[in-house]
């Protein structure tokens, strides 16, 4: 089967198995933010952004992709890369494997709600699991972010 989408800004065809799942054909394009974790959908490593909505890549078929448009952190470095630093400074990057996943929800929130409280970033970052960090430095690095912003 051949599908066709925008891959991170650029048009990509290419044939498929029906039973591709999205995760691998984004990590055969060089799209290796997109980690896989738990394979069961539950800890947010292969999130993507599906038409600007977070999907988690290992529970979509590549077929769905079809016609639709795909970001990766790897296509969205600048807009990460605003706040990706106040994460780090709160301690929340130990091992860095879930942070793709963090990046990649916290700018789909922040494109639909600019400045959300605590307990909507909560809400919003709910499916991503982090085994060194316990979530609040993620919280303290994202409200960090949203203070000096709306300062500035």
């Amino acid at each position: 089967m051949e599908i066709k989408l925008m891959l991170n800004g650029r048009e990509v065809t290419a044939s498929i198995q029906a039973d591709t799942l999205l995760i691998d054909f984004l990590r055969a394009r060089g799209c290796l933010s997109v980690k896989r974790g738990c394979e069961t959908s539950n800890c947010g490593l292969c999130t993507v952004l599906l038409d600007g909505t977070p999907v988690l890549s290992c529970s979509v078929l590549a077929a769905r992709a079809d016609g639709h448009s795909i970001q990766t952190l790897e296509g969205l470095q600048e807009e990460a890369a605003e706040f990706v630093t106040f994460i780090a400074d709160q301690g929340a990057e130990q091992c860095g494997f879930c942070n793709p996943g963090f990046v990649m929800n916290t700018i789909a929130l922040l494109r639909e709600n600019p400045n959300p409280t605590d307990d909507e970033i909560r809400a919003y970052l709910a499916g991503n699991l982090c085994r060194c960090s316990g979530y609040e430095g993620q919280l303290r690095g994202i409200r960090a972010y949203l203070n000096q912003r709306n300062q500035g």
